[in-house]
């Protein structure tokens, strides 16, 4: 998490906004456990992970949108999901992601 928090950082030091994606809930077989996170900068860079691979291009592309839109969103993957075979998301599970647009991080320093 702190890998995250730190690319966070860097890309607001630089005027970039950034999603967030967490994992609020999985059911049966998943990639990840609970809040597994990835974030996502405006200008294409990645942090973290919600699946090990198998539905990070998903996830990337709903971060962008919520850049965009700043309203968040939750996706819901499972097997039973048509987009979860074309995702590769074949492990037998059900995966929950929440995305949201974040706010500036402080940094410990700023007073």
């Amino acid at each position: 998490m702190r890998d995250v928090i730190d690319a966070i950082r860097l890309w607001q030091s630089r005027g970039e906004q950034v999603a967030m994606a967490t994992v609020v809930r999985t059911l049966g077989s998943s990639p990840r456990g609970l809040a597994a996170k990835m974030a996502v900068s405006d200008r294409g860079s990645i942090a973290g992970s919600v699946s090990g691979g198998c539905i990070e291009g998903s996830v990337y592309d709903a971060c962008q949108q919520v850049i965009v839109t700043q309203q968040a969103v939750l996706l819901h993957f499972g097997v039973a999901d048509e987009l979860a075979w074309e995702v590769g998301l074949a492990c037998g599970g059900t995966i929950d992601v929440f995305v949201e647009p974040m706010a500036r991080i402080e940094n410990q320093h700023e007073a």
